[in-house]
Parts: structure tokens; C-alpha cells; sequence
């Protein structure tokens, strides 16, 4: 078993639903110990997610490698014991309503004054700051507040939401980044203190929206909805072929285009006045890119592919899940790799995302049941006692 680079690290996962309990994820799969905090009468919302016989598909791949406790934060027994955890903790995510902890009296003052190394992470909808600061927010909402919405979609048509959410995992994923800076400072950087971190959940979707800020300083331009086309970028659509597989190419480098014109057996296109550089294409983008449509729907996705792969030009058909269970690319980079659930069933789930030579990340195990390590966590962490364990469930603090 190789090391990996959180070894030793350990997090308490206060979070629920995707974005900072998914950054969690992150950080176990490359071994940091993490500690899913959960009400005991309930868990996490994504335990509702998905069911099927044995509880959660969503939990099953998002709780993966976490040791699950339970505790009512509203207890003062529960506040008590959750200092005594954080005490001994690298970092924390929470992802309540700002002002919720505070109330607790489980907020950064106290619990960064009781463990100054302590790493602190506040996930919410608007952040910690500012007038919106009290709202809540999920994956559709931010994802509307941050203009990607208002951008995606057929021009003729209405805003459309990602098919996936794309808020909350861009949120995972910069959380993660954030915590692994701060350890990064906290122990390279030579001072040893922590830090608070506030993300909100709009933010990693504003900043990935390409260079539309900049565009409507400079020249009072909206990004408007142009369907599967980008308005920069042509030809670089969506066509359908002659036997109805959706396929995507990228031609909108000059050096690119040339190709594409060769693979079509038009390499005058290159030459055409209209066409023939990047500016050009784009003010004669929607004829170019009928052209294009027009030559694809004319042959099979298979001769599609390997005219426009062999011309290298970066092309691909659209998957479907389905698809990409068959793809041995997929196979080859182990992006789908099989673990057992709750029940010791086989169950396919994405694999750990990246790939490091040294110190690779791996599943140890599916999300577990709620509470599943209440015993072993409350020993090893704060050396409760069976007797005492007896009495906190008896008082329904665990």
C-alpha cells in the first residue's frame, strides 16, 4: 500500500449534499482521514439520493473512504464534543447557513482560538459576506446567479441548466485546492497557524466563465445563448451523422481548419476568402458551419471519425453513460473502477481523478451506514469510553 499525500491529515466533513462533502471526497481518496459528521436522526441529504435496496447510489460513490459518526451540533453536549474532535483536526468543512455555527458557538473564533492549526472551511450558497449572505442556494441556483445559465441553450430558446452539477463539483473541487493550499502554508510557510476559508457556491462557475467580464467592460457586450456553437470559436458545433450519432469536432485554429478542409476533400475551403482565417470564419460562421453539418450528415459517425482522427483533427462522439461503460479509453485510465457497496454488491463507480506516479489516490470503500464508526472514532479520537458511548446515544447526542 503506497503513501499518499494526505496521510495523516485529517478533516471533519460537517458539510451535506455535494460541494463540501464531494471536496472531502477528494481529499480521502488521496488519504486524508476524514470524519463524516451527520445528524443522528437523519445523515447527510445525499443519503436520499439515488436509493436503491441497500440506501444511496449517490452516497455510495460520495461517501466513499470516510468513517461516518453521528452528533447533534444543537446539544451542548454535542457542541462539546465536536471542540474535542476539532481539536485534534487539520481542517473542517461546513456548509451551513452563515451565522449557524456561530449560534452553536462552534464558529472560527472559538474553534480556531481552541486549535489555531486548525484549517477552516466555510461552503454556502453566497458566502460569508455581502447582502445575499443569508440565502440559500443549491447546484441550480448558483449555476443561474453565476451566468452560466443565461448563456447555455439554443438562441431561440430558454436559459438551460448543465446536465450535470456542475456548480457544486467545480465547488468540490476548488474547496479541495483551497484546503490543500492552506495546509501548504500552514506547514511549509513556517508559522503553523490555519486558516478561514469562505468559498461561495457561485464563485468557481463565475470564474469559469471564460473572458465574458472582460469583453462586457471593454465593449458593453452580453454573452448570448448560441446553442451548441461557441461565437469565438468556428467551426467547433454539434452534427448529427447520416446514421443519428451526435459527433463534436474542434477546427477553429487556422492550422486545424486546413485539416478539417483536407479531411472533407475540400482543402480549397482553406483558400476561400470567407474562411481563411480565424476572424473570417467567424463573421461567416453560421454558412460554415452548415457546410460542415451538411458534410457529416452525409456520412456514417464511423467514417466521420476516422476521416477527421486521421486528418488530426480533435473530434469525438457525444457519450451517454452507456457509452462510456464500453469505452476502453474509459477502461484503460481506470475511470470507472468497481467496489463493493454497503452490501458487499459489486458496484461500478468513477474512479479516483488525477493520476499521481509516486503517490497515487485509491477507494478503500463505499460510503458506509450512518454512524458506522461512531465506537471507533470516539475512542481513538477523544478515548470515550463504552459506558459513556451508552449514555450519549441514551441522550441522542450521538
Amino acid at each position: 500500500m503506497s503513501t499518499r499525500p494526505f496521510d495523516g491529515i485529517r478533516v471533519l466533513d460537517l458539510a451535506t449534499v455535494m460541494a463540501g462533502p464531494v471536496a472531502a471526497t477528494l481529499l480521502a481518496d488521496f488519504g486524508a482521514e476524514v470524519v463524516k459528521v451527520e445528524e443522528p436522526s437523519r445523515g447527510d441529504t445525499l443519503r436520499g439520493l439515488g436509493g436503491h435496496r441497500g440506501g444511496s447510489l449517490f452516497w455510495a460513490q460520495e461517501g466513499r473512504n470516510k468513517r461516518c459518526v453521528t452528533l447533534d451540533l444543537r446539544q451542548s453536549e454535542g457542541q462539546e464534543l465536536l471542540v474535542g474532535l476539532a481539536k485534534r483536526a487539520d481542517a473542517l468543512i461546513e456548509s451551513f447557513r452563515p451565522g449557524t455555527m456561530e449560534d452553536w458557538g462552534l464558529g472560527p473564533e472559538r474553534l480556531c482560538e481552541e486549535n489555531p492549526r486548525l484549517v477552516y472551511l466555510r461552503m454556502s450558497g453566497y458566502g460569508q459576506t455581502g447582502p445575499y449572505r443569508e440565502r440559500g442556494a443549491f447546484d441550480r441556483v448558483a449555476a443561474a446567479f453565476s451566468g452560466v445559465t443565461y448563456a447555455s441553450g439554443d438562441p431561440e430558446g430558454p436559459p438551460m441548466r448543465s446536465g450535470f452539477a456542475l456548480a457544486d463539483y467545480m465547488a468540490a473541487s476548488t474547496n479541495a485546492f483551497a484546503i490543500a493550499m492552506a495546509l501548504y502554508h500552514r506547514d511549509a510557510g513556517g508559522d503553523g497557524r490555519g486558516q478561514v476559508i469562505d468559498l461561495a457556491l457561485y464563485e468557481p462557475l463565475l470564474r469559469a466563465s471564460e473572458a465574458t467580464a472582460v469583453v462586457y467592460d471593454r465593449f458593453g457586450v452580453v454573452r448570448e445563448r448560441a446553442g451548441n456553437r461557441h461565437p469565438a470559436a468556428v467551426p467547433s458545433g454539434l452534427y448529427r451523422s447520416a446514421d443519428g450519432v451526435y459527433l463534436t469536432l474542434f477546427a477553429a485554429a487556422d492550422h486545424i481548419f486546413h485539416r478539417l478542409a483536407e479531411a472533407m476533400g475540400e482543402p480549397e475551403l482553406a483558400l476561400d476568402p470567407r474562411y481563411e482565417n480565424a476572424d473570417v470564419r467567424r463573421r461567416n460562421g453560421e454558412e460554415l458551419e452548415a457546410h460542415v453539418a451538411e458534410w457529416v450528415a452525409a456520412r456514417s459517425a464511423a467514417e466521420v471519425e476516422e476521416r477527421l482522427l486521421g486528418a488530426g483533427v480533435p473530434s469525438g462522439p457525444v457519450n451517454s453513460i452507456a457509452e462510456l461503460f464500453e469505452d476502453p479509453q474509459v477502461a484503460a485510465r481506470e475511470n470507472l473502477v468497481e467496489v463493493p457497496d454497503a452490501e458487499g454488491q459489486p458496484l461500478r463507480m468513477i474512479g479516483v481523478i488525477p493520476k499521481l506516479s509516486r503517490t497515487p489516490g485509491r477507494i478503500e470503500h463505499a460510503g458506509r451506514p450512518l454512524g458506522a464508526d461512531n465506537d471507533a472514532v470516539y475512542r481513538e479520537w477523544l478515548g470515550i469510553s463504552g459506558e459513556e458511548l451508552r449514555a450519549l446515544r441514551e441522550r441522542d447526542v450521538i
